[in-house]
Order: C-alpha cells, then sequence, then structure tokens
C-alpha cells in the first residue's frame, strides 16, 4: 500500500475510462473488509486517502457519550477520554481515532485488488453494455466463433453476439471463422451479467439498414425509405421515396443494369426484392405495392382503411403470389387491407 498502489490505480483509471472516485469506493470497501478480516475488528472503520502524499489511513469512528451511556468500546468513547484527544469535543460528536496497522499486509492488499478488479470488470461490462445499446437496429459484422443446432456465436470485438437458428435465412450455414453480417436486434446480459447482441438476418430492419448502406442516396438522405415488408429468405418489398423530383428512387437503387441492388441480392442469398415508388396518394401507393403485378384500378375506404383492387384476369395469380405472399406482403407494406378482383368479377358484380 502507499504511493505506487495510489498510482497504480490512478494509471487504471486513465486506462479504463473510470473515474477515480468509483475506484476509491470499491477499494474503501475492500480494505475496510481486508482489515476486520485480519485484526477481527468491528469498528466502524473509515478510510482516507490522500492522493497526493500516496497515503491511505483507516480510523475507528466512535461517538462520543457520556461515561454512564458508555456501552461498547469498538462504537463509543467517553466524553471524558474524548475531552483528552481534543478539548472542543461535545456529546454525540464522532470522534475519528486512526487504526492503520504499521503493516497492513499483503493479505488486505490483496483483498483490496481483487475488489478493485472485480469493480473494473464491472464497470467494463457497463460500458461495453451502453454502448452498443445505442446501436441497437444498426448492422454489424463480426466472426464466428462457435455455430450449432442451438445457435452461433459471433465475435464483434469488444462482446459476441447470438444469432438464433430462426433468425438465419432458410439454408443459411455458416462454420468457425466464417464472416458474417447482421442486424441488432436487441443487448442483453447473460446470466453472468455478460452483455450479449441479439443478432438477426431475417429481421425487416436487415434489408432496411444494407439499402441505407448500399445506395449512396439513401445514405445522404435524398432518399427516404418509407416501408418494408419481408418474407425472410423469399420476398421483399421496399417502398422509397425522394422530394427531389429531379431522382428516381426506385432507379437510383437498382443502379444501371442492377447493379446497386446486386450486392444486396447477394448478401439475402437471392431473396427478391420488389423496389415500389411511395406515394401519398394510397391508391397509387397500393397499385405500385403489388409489383409486379399489374392494376386497372383502386377503390380505397378511408374508414376502415381497407381498398378493392382491379387487375386483369391474367394478372390475379402474379397480383396474390404464391401462397398469397405477393398480397400479403403489399397490404403490410402499405398498412391497408387489400381486396383482389379481376375485371371479369367486378363487370358481372355491376350486370348483377
Amino acid at each position: 500500500m502507499g504511493a505506487e498502489f495510489l498510482k497504480s490505480i490512478k494509471l487504471l483509471c486513465e486506462e479504463k475510462g473510470l473515474s477515480e472516485e468509483y475506484i476509491l469506493e470499491a477499494l474503501e470497501q475492500g480494505l475496510i473488509k481486508a482489515y476486520k478480516k485480519s485484526s477481527g475488528g468491528s469498528e466502524n472503520v473509515k478510510v482516507e486517502f490522500d492522493m497526493k502524499k500516496g497515503k491511505i489511513k483507516l480510523y475507528a469512528q466512535k461517538e462520543v457519550v457520556e461515561v454512564e451511556n458508555f456501552i461498547n468500546d469498538s462504537y463509543q468513547i467517553t466524553i471524558d477520554d474524548a475531552l483528552k484527544i481534543k478539548k472542543t469535543y461535545k456529546i454525540g460528536d464522532t470522534v475519528n481515532i486512526e487504526i492503520t496497522p504499521n503493516d497492513f499486509g499483503r493479505v488486505a492488499a490483496q483483498t483490496a485488488k481483487q475488489v478493485i478488479l472485480e469493480r473494473v470488470r464491472t464497470a467494463e461490462k457497463n460500458n461495453t453494455f451502453n454502448e452498443f445499446y445505442d446501436k441497437k437496429g444498426e448492422l454489424i459484422s463480426g466472426i464466428v466463433q462457435k455455430s450449432d443446432d442451438v445457435s452461433i456465436i459471433v465475435d464483434l470485438g469488444k462482446l459476441e453476439g447470438i444469432i438464433l437458428p430462426t433468425e438465419l435465412l432458410p439454408g443459411e450455414s455458416y462454420n468457425v471463422n466464417d464472416k458474417v453480417k447482421a442486424y441488432i436486434v436487441d443487448i442483453k446480459r447473460n446470466n453472468k451479467n455478460i452483455p450479449q447482441a441479439m443478432l438477426s438476418r431475417t429481421n425487416a430492419g436487415f434489408v432496411r439498414r444494407l439499402f441505407e448502406v448500399e445506395i449512396p442516396e439513401i445514405y445522404e438522405g435524398l432518399i427516404e425509405i418509407k416501408a418494408v415488408s419481408r418474407d425472410a429468405g423469399s420476398r421483399t418489398k421496399i417502398a422509397v421515396y425522394s422530394k427531389d423530383e429531379n431522382i428516381d428512387p426506385v432507379g437510383s437503387c437498382v443502379g444501371m443494369k442492377g447493379m446497386r441492388i446486386e450486392s444486396i441480392l447477394k448478401e439475402l442469398n437471392g431473396e427478391k426484392i420488389d423496389i415500389v415508388e411511395w406515394s401519398e396518394d394510397i391508391a397509387q401507393f397500393i397499385a405500385a405495392s403489388l409489383s409486379p403485378a399489374q392494376v386497372i384500378a383502386v377503390d380505397v375506404n378511408y374508414e376502415d382503411k381497407s381498398s378493392t383492387v382491379v387487375v386483369p384476369d391474367d394478372q390475379l395469380s402474379l397480383a396474390i403470389g404464391k401462397e398469397g405472399q405477393n398480397v400479403r406482403l403489399a397490404a403490410k407494406l402499405v398498412n391497408w387491407k387489400i381486396d383482389i378482383k379481376t375485371e371479369t368479377q367486378i363487370r358481372e358484380q355491376i350486370l348483377e
């Protein structure tokens, strides 16, 4: 203990980005615990740090009481004895009596160091948790550390990420040392209080972030992503919009001969992507959302946010999609109910 130890505390704080107050609080608790363990004392102990002189002092805190009320030497001191120390003491005051051992001992020092290291580890975990908690909803890349049927453990640098099988695209598999890109769904702590990132490659936010990274106009704010709906591994619909009339939001995302979207499709293992232009005109937006099907007319009901869409007879299966996927994703994209009718069905209703 002493100057060197306190100096190492200061360096430790600077290295780990911790406040001295935070560490000294832990050190005080450790020193008190170490002292009581080695001495068997039961006093109210106070620790005083002199960082400039590099000194640590221990004091027993005792309450000044009348002689007739004196019960316990560990917690009390009579007024007569207190006045021998300082003439200004009065009943109810607290007297600090130095009890620093001549040699505080290696056991005490080791105990204190263990407490400090534990506090440092806790602080590092909290700092990591706070740092990555703000990154929820972002893309992150890491290296696979472990891969089995239960989960994939990913090394993200300061913390580990977990991808559950349900958060992988259909047919995907990763081996140790493979690089993987994923979406941060949440930051949690495991049963050892260690922060972990819950990752996903199936979340709709994953596609949104890929577009933001790969399409410069989206990254720069010239094009805005208005909505995303997704059947992971099969099909995604994404609605884009630009205030600038000179910018074609759909064309800018696709790029010349599909060059811009190519890297996104590769990351998604060939998942189909329908890019549609968002519009304030809900009828127009609904028609676009059913791409690649052609739409003849859209009738909307604003009260219950429902719509009836008319398509050519030969476009019905395309508009609905396999197992209703296309219309389901379109309805989710616009957040409206969509009922699809063919021209023939509408004519029959009119005749009836």
